[in-house]
């Protein structure tokens, strides 16, 4: 659709870039001109449809750097998985992207499936089929025999194995791949969270594999041996990266600075259940680990969103909440929206076309009420959100807003 989008400020680049009311100009999907509103009314023609918003922040569309859709964060995800044939699971994965769409994401990184359900998503989105973000998948994830997530169907043992399952899964399409370094939480009878599953020189075998194909690597990583065996091999992101070890934590000033230098993007993918977790997983214990990725990000390391959303208790509408995460550990409201656009779409490998309010990038846009630089909960009172070009409309649109937004040019 084509629309003028305008507000009292709009968000144009990182650390804070605006113009005061500024308005941006939608043409078939693709944001054709960014400028002062005064300028874009004079020079855009009258049949175009309008939409103000004076009180109100005009920003990129935020970024989930870490989700789950074919999980549905309930008390067991993995069982109800199991339980389900593909045919439930992805009518569920439908309406858990249009709750990340309904939360202004316009972009969600989906990190592990089964049978290519989060393809076939991507590809109902795309084509306009269904109403979602972009989505970007990993297909089936590589683990070892009995590993974490096993039960997707990527259990891997010896470089051809490995070199194999990574071809099956680029040749299927997807945008990243995904290797489960260590252990995880969510499997039952698995290895424990901190263990390696794979040796540095198995994850660069991945790793160069991969890269012939064109793709990055995430590397689920909580366990120190793995974050080091990951970051040896030159994965593009590590995920979680809590530094756990046998008995305790162990971090490596020496590994961080390695990080920073190989530009590799860190996701704590905290939850929105973050406080949650802190409170069982032991106060005390969360906050040593919370703290180390505050030590991260001030020795360099560069983190961007995301939520883990679809295991237990992080749940698909509530992404403010997983930003928060980010202010308990310095950031600022300004520093944390680079991280859900502009910095996750750098690690991501997709800044060339999103995560900033730019001529001939996707219009991928959110409007929301106040200004979520000063304060972080702007961001909870959305008004419009659109996924290359297409309006998912709030509940505070009037009808005529809504009508002119189904029915405009």
């Amino acid at each position: 659709m084509n629309a003028l989008i305008s507000a009292g400020r709009v968000l144009t680049g990182p650390r804070g870039a605006h113009l005061t009311d500024g308005a941006v100009l939608v043409r078939g999907g693709v944001i054709a001109e960014v400028g002062p509103r005064t300028d874009l009314e004079t020079r855009t023609a009258p049949g175009i449809p309008r939409f103000a918003y004076p009180g109100a922040t005009l920003l990129p569309g935020l970024i989930d750097a870490h989700v789950h859709l074919a999980l549905d964060a309930g008390p067991d995800p993995v069982s109800a998985l199991c339980a389900a044939d593909d045919t439930t699971v992805i009518l569920g994965m439908a309406g858990r992207a249009l709750q990340l769409l309904g939360t202004g994401v316009t972009t969600a990184r989906d990190l592990g499936d089964r049978n290519g359900l989060a393809l076939r998503m991507r590809g109902e989105i795309a084509g306009g089929g269904l109403p979602g973000p972009r989505i970007l998948a990993a297909g089936t994830p590589l683990t070892g025999p009995g590993g974490h997530c096993w039960f997707l169907g990527g259990e891997v043992e010896g470089a051809d194995a490995l070199r194999e399952m990574v071809r099956r899964n680029a040749e299927s399409g997807v945008d990243v791949i995904k290797v489960m370094a260590t252990g995880g939480g969510i499997t039952k009878g698995g290895p424990p969270i901190w263990q390696a599953q794979f040796t540095t020189d198995e994850l660069r075998i991945v790793v160069d594999e991969a890269h012939a194909a064109g793709l990055p690597v995430a590397a689920h990583a909580h366990g120190t041996e793995g974050i080091a065996a990951a970051v040896t091999a030159g994965v593009s992101t590590i995920e979680h990266c809590t530094w756990m070890a046998q008995g305790g934590f162990q971090e490596s000033a020496e590994l961080v600075d390695a990080i920073v230098e190989q530009g590799i993007r860190v996701c704590p993918a905290a939850s929105p259940d973050w406080r949650g977790f802190a409170e069982r997983f032991g106060p005390e214990r969360a906050k040593e680990m919370f703290d180390r990725l505050g030590w991260m990000s001030r020795r360099g390391a560069r983190l961007i969103a995301g939520t883990d959303a679809g295991v237990s208790r992080a749940v698909f509408d509530d992404f403010v909440s997983s930003l928060e995460f980010f202010e308990y550990i310095g950031f600022s409201p300004t520093e944390i929206v680079d991280a859900a656009t502009i910095e996750a779409a750098e690690g991501l490998g997709i800044a060339d076309d999103t995560g900033l309010l730019r001529a001939g990038y996707r219009a991928d846009l959110l409007v929301v009420d106040g200004n979520p630089l000063d304060d972080l909960q702007a961001l909870r009172r959305i008004r419009l959100v659109m996924a290359a070009g297409c309006p998912y409309i709030t509940e505070s649109a009037t009808p005529d807003q809504m009508l002119r937004l189904v029915c405009g040019s």
